[in-house]
């Protein structure tokens, strides 16, 4: 074995136990990432937040300590190498930096976020080289948990765990109908709320089903059925103890079923379901949880990582060339802020032939929310044959953090109001549809569309890909959102009359045009 890959055990975590070759490698390192926090400081930030006040993240907290406990059963290994800078790294340093630039000037959080830490993880391939690196591939890989993401799959969960339970609450022998995401039973209406989808559970339960996975088992097969297992199994059990809530209402009554559902669903589901998984994998567990680290020959003999090993830098210029990166998207970043397109001192609604404004009177209010848009509008028209569509439009000088069309939580669906979302509805002119519904009573119809220069779309992520070109081209485009909504009722179909007043009014993105006043 060579010299430098020697197993030298560390005798304590102190800087001065050190191996001279890992002092100056290191104190870049910290470098490197000091400058880097600096950077993505608003992401870094905005994380912490969700690991600690938003429920559904709170299993993050739990990750670095993780991480660095993986870290400490790697010592030995560590300390036989001999980290040395390596220049390939720095292209994916710099993916990493451009990811992160297009989700700070996009206002995509998620893609500025993974940006941060893939950053992390690119600065320490760069400055402590391929071998170190292959030592500590999986927790560097861990490391990508401490994003918080899932909130896209909310809507989804809910429709499929409103379906399991509608089937098992048939077969218990409880009628029940189901529309959306409402089950209606004898005693009352249930909701499969966005807290009911199971979404947090799912998530902490891939994030330690990943960790289970790699310490437990050394078959890659069986790594792949317990990871299966990890996230079928925690769906199933939410659709089972969604059910639970509705059968123990049947006899017990809301009260005391809302009060259990209170009670149990929170970390005791979870205990039982990461316990039931566990005992059922736990003789088929290969591998010993201490035993995690990588073959020290493996590392050593490995003729990928000798070639690898050959592409090596002065520990200062690479350095130097991390900062010149973070310094240049700091910069593009700053620059692209400051990007605002001009509009009108004030816009209004047009006329649209055959039809009329009436005065804005829903039966439940509705107002979307628009945070951060320079001009909102809502009104009513209504055209000879009855139809009435409710019209809300925002626009948009810049889209940046706090004012971005298409952001989670903003739209059709009003947070903290009697409004729910029920289900998808079929897309109309390109538009997203949505069924929302207020008190288990009044439904209404959403068809909402973005429109940025030439695009027109229902769809958030292209949306975000058009802000992100411009930002990148250093162009100013306004940004505009338009939601054509109609009540359902007994004598009125949302649908035809959103239809009949696009027939009318054009195409949305023509007509959000001449809102906006654009040439």
């Amino acid at each position: 074995m060579p010299r430098e890959l020697a197993l030298p055990r560390l005798t304590a975590l102190h800087p001065a136990s050190l191996p001279q070759a890992w002092r100056r490698p290191l104190t870049w390192l910290a470098l490197a990432w000091l400058a880097l926090f600096a950077l993505a400081s608003a992401d870094w930030a905005a994380m912490a937040h969700q690991w600690w006040d938003v429920s559904t993240y709170n299993h993050v907290l739990l990750v670095p300590p993780i991480i660095g406990w993986l870290v400490y059963l790697r010592r030995p290994l560590l300390a036989g190498l001999a980290p040395a800078a390596w220049w390939p790294g720095l292209l994916p340093v710099s993916g990493a930096l451009f990811l992160w630039l297009l989700g700070s000037v996009s206002g995509l959080n998620s893609a500025s976020q993974f940006g941060a830490v893939l950053a992390l993880q690119a600065a320490l391939l760069t400055l402590l080289g391929p071998r170190v690196a292959a030592a500590l591939l999986f927790p560097l890989a861990y490391m990508l948990f401490l994003v918080p993401f899932g909130d896209e799959l909310v809507p989804a969960l809910q429709l499929v765990t409103a379906k399991l339970t509608i089937a098992l609450t048939h077969l218990s022998g409880v009628p029940a109908r189901i529309e959306g995401v409402f089950i209606d039973t004898p005693v009352g209406l249930f909701e499969v709320a966005e807290a009911c989808s199971g979404v947090k559970f799912l998530i902490a339960m891939v994030a330690l089903g990943t960790l289970v996975a790699h310490a437990c088992f050394r078959s890659w097969k069986r790594r792949a059925l317990f990871m299966a297992a990890a996230v079928v199994v925690p769906i199933l059990a939410n659709g089972v103890r969604a059910w639970g809530t509705i059968y123990i209402a049947q006899s017990q009554g809301l009260e005391f079923a809302a009060g259990f559902d209170h009670i149990f669903y929170g970390w005791i589901f979870f205990a039982l379901v990461m316990t039931v998984l566990f005992a059922a994998s736990w003789r088929f567990f290969d591998r010993a949880p201490d035993d995690t680290a990588p073959d020290p020959a493996a590392i050593a003999n490995s003729p990928l990582l000798a070639r690898l090993d050959g592409f090596r830098i002065d520990g200062r210029a690479a350095l130097l060339a991390i900062g010149g990166m973070v310094l240049a998207v700091s910069l593009w970043s700053a620059t692209t802020r400051s990007l605002e397109a001009p509009l009108p001192a004030a816009i209004s609604l047009p006329q649209v032939p055959g039809w009329e404004r009436v005065d804005y009177a829903p039966h439940e209010w509705w107002e979307p929310r628009a945070a951060g848009a320079d001009h909102r509008l809502l009104g009513r028209y209504r055209d000879a044959a009855g139809h009435e569509v409710d019209i809300f439009y925002a626009l948009y000088a810049r889209q940046d953090e706090g004012r971005e069309a298409g952001a989670y939580g903003e739209g059709a669906l009003m947070p903290e109001t009697a409004w729910r979302w029920l289900e998808p509805a079929a897309a109309i002119a390109g538009g997203q549809g949505e069924w929302l519904q207020a008190r288990g009573k009044v439904r209404r119809l959403a068809m909402t569309w973005y429109h940025s220069g030439a695009l027109t779309t229902g769809d958030r992520s292209r949306l975000k890909l058009s802000t992100m070109g411009d930002k990148l081209a250093m162009r100013a485009q306004p940004v505009s959102t338009l939601i054509l909504s109609a009540e359902a009722g007994p004598k009125s179909d949302p649908q035809a009359a959103i239809r009949a007043f696009l027939s009318a009014a054009g195409q949305p993105g023509a007509w959000m045009d001449g809102i906006a006043q654009v040439p």
